[in-house]
């Protein structure tokens, strides 16, 4: 006896759409399981989260605010898991493009708001480019596993933003903490009255999703992508430059990350600290396969699990459950995802 998997005849979009939401509510029934055995009700739980992030103004507002970051990242890991290419990367992407957009802005602060705003955005867009091209480059020509070097990288990124917000760039009269001078005023994205959302950086996440629409489904550089992520090998029969597929895609992964980056430290902390991300580079890989890989979806799934990350805080206070029970739902939906996603696309059969 042999197992032999077998790819599946591609699925109708709609029947792909109803597997999804069947896979988050599977995931939501393991979660209710868990949560019975910590004593929880699981109704008042997930009551909690809603209530928190969708059904009052100042929690809607705040899942507007982590929406942000988390569809840059999404959209970017996207695009290079639509060309198989698996950048685990966008953590520290976001991290470099945070602390170059620091540099910019305390060194560069004296300029006026309309030029030194712009500067920074371009800055963390480049940044976190750059640091997706040393894993790209190592892919293509030396055929190092990208999975781990843009992991290690992550690591990387973190030690060089800890050395700055210990080291030189620690703020003298920030009472001993780890973290940088404020910006000055006019290095601050600016902000909706009364909240906190940075809404330069949440149009630019908008622009993204319909810039990216019309590059995958309208462009033939997104035919090529979707042609090596289907069949990497049909794609170099065809003659389609896989190096520069994989070259393109990782770039634009890293530059959205970075551009997440510059809004965290620009327009919500205004300041670079060891905290500064909370993980979005790592929730945004959930996020891009809970989209489908589509522009559109990702935007929905993004809002979506910003909702939940903003109940996940309040679940701390109205449950006094811990901060990590968030990674209960994170750990589920993506097994859960991934799961109904290899049954949808393959079939198991024995053969003897």
């Amino acid at each position: 006896m042999r197992i032999r998997i077998r790819k599946r005849v591609v699925e109708s979009k709609r029947k792909i759409i109803l597997i999804k939401i069947i896979a988050v509510l599977s995931a939501l029934l393991a979660d209710a399981i868990i949560f019975l055995f910590m004593n929880v009700d699981p109704l008042r739980a997930y009551y909690e989260i809603l209530r928190a992030a969708f059904l009052t103004e100042y929690g809607l507002t705040e899942t507007i605010v982590k929406f942000i970051p988390l569809a840059l990242i999404s959209f970017g890991l996207m695009v290079v898991f639509k060309a198989q290419t698996w950048n685990i990367g966008a953590e520290g992407q976001l991290l470099m493009g945070a602390i170059v957009t620091t540099w910019v802005a305390l060194n560069l602060g004296f300029l006026p708001s309309y030029i030194i705003i712009p500067l920074m955005y371009f800055s963390g867009f480049i940044a976190g480019l750059s640091w997706a091209l040393i894993p790209s480059f190592l892919k293509i020509k030396l055929h190092v596993n990208e999975v781990l070097t843009t992991f290690m990288m992550n690591l990387i990124a973190q030690k060089i933003l800890e050395y700055f917000v210990y080291g030189p760039w620690r703020d003298p009269h920030g009472w001993g903490f780890p973290q940088t001078a404020m910006f000055p005023e006019n290095a601050r994205l600016p902000i909706l009255p009364g909240t906190r959302i940075h809404y330069t950086t949440l149009l630019l996440a908008l622009a993204t999703c319909f810039i990216l629409y019309v590059l995958i489904w309208k462009t033939t550089i997104g035919y090529e992508i979707k042609v090596v992520g289907g069949n990497i090998e049909a794609a170099r029969y065809a003659g389609i430059n896989i190096a520069k597929i994989v070259f393109l895609t990782m770039i634009i992964s890293g530059g959205l990350a970075g551009l997440a980056g510059v809004g965290e430290v620009g327009g919500i902390k205004f300041r670079l600290n060891p905290n500064v991300s909370p993980g979005y580079g790592y929730t945004g890989i959930v996020i891009a396969w809970l989209g489908g890989l589509n522009p559109l979806g990702v935007a929905i799934a993004a809002f979506l699990y910003s909702g939940l990350l903003v109940g996940g805080d309040a679940l701390q206070v109205a449950m006094r459950l811990p901060q990590a029970t968030i990674n209960i739902f994170n750990g589920s939906i993506l097994f859960f995802i991934l799961a109904f996603d290899f049954f949808t696309r393959y079939e198991i059969k024995l053969e003897r």
